[in-house]
């Protein structure tokens, strides 16, 4: 569960650089910045100035080069892959550009697969998924495996998954990209909903111009480094 007297995202100086053969690669310079919880925040930018690593950093999927990266209050910076592990699955809901769904799972187990991994219970897992399909509008989907879903309601399924544990913070790294304009427009309202009620943190990565027509805060991020940061 959130931690409300935390920052749900802070990041001081973090460097991400990668070695390519003899050439340093600096994907993420400097950056220092703080999100409170209940933010609808998009990240920007172009392709390669640094925005996926940045949400990769803040997820704990890679490790900064140097500084600090806090969720919900705790230090990533100094944590074994084990605690990183757990702390992705507690506090931490991802949603990727393409699904990640399980093929062999129905809609309803994949949206619960991060219940099972945390050990609740199946009749509070069932109760949480189907609570959260009826918002959604996917009722009467919840038995069909991905490939018999579009791409909007397979998104909002991601969606789902990443939100059902209620954690501290959703990272969604270009969620819209391979979705049509009117299935766009769905799961961003979906997700705004979620936030209004649930009080739920996002976090894009983004580079479509409706993200960012709709984020309460946008951070332009331009060759690894802040050029802007907007609260709207």
């Amino acid at each position: 569960m959130k931690q409300q007297n935390n920052a749900a995202v802070r990041t001081e100086e973090i460097w991400k650089v990668f070695q390519q053969e003899a050439e340093e690669v600096q994907a993420v310079r400097g950056v220092s910045l703080t999100i409170e919880p209940g933010e609808f925040t998009a990240m920007a930018g172009p392709s390669g100035s640094g925005k996926t690593t940045l949400l990769n950093l803040i997820g704990g999927l890679t490790r900064a080069t140097r500084g600090e990266v806090q969720v919900a209050g705790q230090e990533l910076t100094a944590m074994s892959n084990r605690q990183l592990a757990r702390l992705r699955l507690d506090q931490i809901g991802f949603v990727f550009q393409a699904y990640n769904l399980l093929p062999v799972l129905t809609a309803a187990e994949n949206a619960e697969f991060p219940l099972l991994l945390q050990g609740v219970d199946v009749t509070e897992r069932r109760k949480r998924v189907h609570s959260l399909f009826e918002r959604t509008g996917l009722t009467g989907l919840e038995d069909r495996r991905p490939g018999k879903l579009s791409g909007g309601q397979q998104q909002r399924v991601a969606v789902i998954r990443a939100v059902v544990g209620e954690p501290a913070l959703v990272l969604a790294d270009e969620p819209t990209a391979n979705l049509d304009s009117e299935a766009s427009d769905q799961l961003l309202e979906m997700m705004e909903e979620l936030n209004r009620e649930l009080g739920t943190t996002f976090v894009f990565a983004t580079h479509d111009p409706r993200v960012m027509d709709r984020a309460r805060r946008l951070v332009r991020l331009v060759d690894g480094a802040i050029a802007a940061n907007e609260q709207r």
